[in-house]
């Protein structure tokens, strides 16, 4: 897999420096409508009462993917979902004096499989993008760059079939792709232009949805 540095600055000193190593995970999930990532509250320095992304450090004989795929399932309670490295970050914590490098990964999850964490020390919260409290270690720059990331993803991967069940309606993947992009589609060229792709399949099923209708319950063709 080819990712993308960010370069770590250099250091006054000639010596070699060996900065800490950490895997943080911005993990998305789209909730009524708005796209949301999930923070932590810190409970300890540095940056205590500040909120961040979810993250720490690589354990014993862990590999990078292993240590983000723990860390998804800690904070979520689920593994089996969309996970990509993002960017690897320099010293986006400046409390170590050799430096510290962030190895960024991102996820995505429907919201109603996540079983957050329950505790009050660093308690995780879900938080619409367009209401962030201020981040500790620079992360508003670590989540424009996987918002990106994804916005990209949706134009050629069916990247957005962890933000959803395993059948859904047209109505629900536009809303989902409409979160995403933070602006409104319209709604006959949406589905033109999904249907004309391999990535989603329609079903024998249908949904009632209020007073309209049932609707065609679709699904991810790739995805069982």
């Amino acid at each position: 897999m080819t990712t993308e540095t960010i370069p770590v600055r250099k250091s006054e000193s000639s010596e070699t420096r060996r900065p800490s190593v950490a895997v943080l995970v911005v993990i998305f999930t789209v909730v009524e409508g708005a796209l949301q990532v999930l923070l932590i509250e810190r409970s300890a320095p540095p940056a205590e009462g500040q909120w961040a992304i979810p993250g720490g450090a690589i354990l014993h004989g862990e590999t990078m993917e292993q240590a983000a795929v723990r860390k998804l399932a800690e904070e979520t309670g689920v593994t089996d979902v969309f996970l990509e490295q993002l960017y690897t970050f320099g010293d986006l914590d400046p409390s170590p004096t050799e430096g510290s490098v962030g190895v960024a990964w991102f996820a995505l999850v429907e919201s109603a499989a996540v079983r957050l964490a329950q505790r009050t020390a660093w308690r995780p919260k879900w938080w619409s993008l367009d209401q962030l409290p201020p981040l500790a270690f620079d992360n508003e720059q670590v989540i424009d760059v996987a918002r990106t990331r994804l916005i990209n993803k949706l134009q050629y991967t069916d990247a957005a079939y962890s933000l959803l069940p395993t059948t859904f309606t047209m109505r629900e993947l536009q809303e989902v792709y409409e979160a995403i992009l933070g602006r409104p589609l319209d709604k006959r060229n949406f589905r033109r232009r999904l249907l004309a792709t391999d990535f989603i399949t329609a079903t024998s099923e249908q949904r009632k949805e209020g007073r309209h209708r049932p609707a065609r319950l679709y699904r991810f063709s790739n995805r069982s």
